[in-house]
């Protein structure tokens, strides 16, 4: 695999583990092969162990002495606890906007806002949204708070959002109670947009990986096979799905 340039190594390693977990190349319990990806990316096994330190930090890895790295719990609640803490996290950042609104970030969302009702497709809409939440978090959020931000994200795969067809018409109504929430000074309202939002795109989500067969139907008993990234790569070059990767 070619490198990314202008892309740390180490975060392309990230993307990666990432990656084959949410496609199912990698599952709950399943070791995580440093030679397989030092020769698949074309990396040293420095960024591959600081990969594997970040994602033990963020709870998708656990690693055990001189065994290695394995991939922890990966399951629904999983996905749903993910979702939960995003939503949550989002939620006191925009509700401190609602506490003190400045004009400057009212004029910013409110521009921000008409840009994400005149948008036409996917892809422009999840980038309006990424720079919404830029905009109420480098505000409003506290280092920490985003770092926190942005571990919990790790199991929402942009790349996903950027081409879910639906995604305007299901999250633009978050966006617009968070937008009145905050001119409106009411916090409450603020922080129940944010955890509305993440719930919906975590049902989104498991939705799309219970259909890739990643998880189990929970009235399908069988188990499931792991299907290979070229094949869903294919299927997603044919079909013109969302696609799972980072």
């Amino acid at each position: 695999m070619p490198k990314k340039y202008g892309v740390k190594e180490k975060d392309q390693v990230v993307n990666h583990v990432l990656n084959m977990v949410l496609t199912g190349k990698l599952r709950s319990g399943d070791r995580v092969d440093r030679n397989e990806i030092a020769g698949g990316l074309g990396v040293s096994r420095v960024p591959i162990q600081e990969a594997l330190v970040q994602l033990e930090h963020d709870g998708v890895v656990s690693t055990r002495y001189h065994r290695g790295a394995f991939v922890e719990r990966f399951d629904e609640a999983t996905v749903l606890e993910h979702h939960e803490l995003d939503g949550m996290l989002n939620g006191i950042a925009s509700a401190r906007a609602a506490t003190s609104p400045t004009p400057r970030i009212l004029g910013q969302l409110d521009t921000l806002m008409r840009a994400m009702h005149a948008a036409k497709d996917a892809r422009a809409f999840g980038e309006l949204t990424v720079e919404y939440r830029h905009t109420v978090n480098d505000e409003y959020a506290g280092p920490r708070l985003r770092a926190t931000i942005r571990a919990s994200q790790n199991l929402i795969p942009r790349a996903f959002w950027m081409t879910y067809q639906n995604n305007r018409d299901d999250m633009l109504p978050y966006y617009e109670k968070e937008t009145a929430a905050i001119h409106h000074r009411d916090p409450d309202a603020a922080r129940s947009a944010c955890v509305g939002r993440s719930y919906l795109m975590a049902q989104t989500m498991l939705a799309e990986l219970f259909r890739r067969r990643v998880f189990a139907a929970p009235d399908d008993p069988r188990p499931v096979a792991a299907a290979p990234l070229h094949v869903l790569a294919a299927s997603e070059a044919v079909h013109a799905e969302p696609s799972l990767a980072l």
